[in-house]
């Protein structure tokens, strides 16, 4: 039996923080949902700053929606091939890799071919390959529902499985920043000053492309390809108001973003206690996250006008 039925929201945190001392104790399906999304929570904000810093936060949505075109081909083709199936985490890497691929050539393409502006040649590529991806999900997907798990995510549904698959992602990411984080960040500041001192720009911007695609894998069945942009936006907005160096963001993303995934599952479940609703619980995550920037700007404000 699910420790946290019929718990109000207060309740919820109590049995949390007692039962975090159970060592004995199997996972309750709360606590599963908390620990993916906490996970994939750490993992966007390991690579959410140096996506705003460097301005690829529109290639990023670019990529959340593309992914569903590479996901679908990778597929269809190991499915016609090799019988792969459908959720094999191959399948997924392949797909995100020929999706964040396919969007890097198009749109670098249509910039220096026909001279458009970066942002309108990512808003075409990926308007482009998102209905693309709609058109074979509706052609020969529709039995798998796809089209809700890609934007709402499947939290309500996750298992032990899915925690080893966003621990997975957060080492990937996590070592990638440790080992390159010098030359991320130069080039985040000022890429020609990184170029004097030898480093392959172009290299770790692909970098950057890749660990953004694989972190949209990573919450594809937890958050949904469109939901993860929250966790890579919203917990940097907030952290910005109080940090000021690239190594406070690293750090306080994270734990922004632990701290909501904690809050919307424990609202989840008291609007399922009290109320009967049973909404999305990635929903409800994403809906907190704008709550919680609201009030940090709200107090932010409030703090500039005492001072003047």
């Amino acid at each position: 039996m699910n420790p946290y039925w019929d718990s109000g929201f207060f309740e919820f945190f109590q049995i949390f923080f007692c039962r975090l001392f159970e060592r004995s104790t199997p996972l309750a399906s709360d606590e599963i949902q908390f620990l993916v999304l906490g996970l994939n929570a750490i993992s966007c904000g390991l690579v959410a700053p140096f996506l705003v810093l460097k301005r690829m936060v529109m290639f990023a949505n670019s990529l959340s929606h593309t992914i569903l075109f590479g996901i679908l081909s990778a597929y269809l083709l190991s499915s016609q091939i090799f019988g792969a199936g459908w959720f094999d985490l191959s399948t997924l890497l392949i797909g995100a890799l020929i999706a964040a691929l396919i969007t890097a050539f198009c749109t670098e393409g249509l910039v220096r071919l026909f001279r458009l502006q970066e942002d309108a040649s990512i808003g075409l590529i990926f308007t482009s390959l998102f209905a693309l991806g709609i058109l074979l999900s509706t052609l020969y997907a529709r039995d798998v529902h796809l089209g809700t798990e890609a934007v709402t995510g499947n939290v309500d549904a996750l298992q032990r499985s899915d925690i080893v698959l966003s621990l997975q992602l957060l080492m990937v990411n996590l070592g990638v920043v440790a080992l390159f984080y010098r030359p991320l960040q130069l080039i985040c500041f000022d890429v020609g000053f990184a170029r004097s001192l030898g480093v392959r720009s172009s290299l770790f911007h692909f970098l950057l492309l890749f660990l953004a695609a694989l972190t949209c894998v990573g919450a594809f069945r937890s958050m949904g390809v469109l939901l993860v942009l929250a966790f890579l936006i919203g917990p940097y907005l907030i952290a910005r108001n109080f940090c000021r160096t690239l190594p406070q963001l690293l750090f306080w993303c994270p734990v922004i973003g632990i701290g909501v995934a904690l809050l919307g599952v424990a609202l989840a479940r008291s609007l399922l206690s009290n109320t009967g609703w049973a909404l999305s619980t990635g929903g409800i995550v994403v809906c907190t996250m704008g709550l919680v920037y609201i009030v940090s700007q709200t107090n932010l404000f409030t703090w500039r006008r005492k001072i003047c």
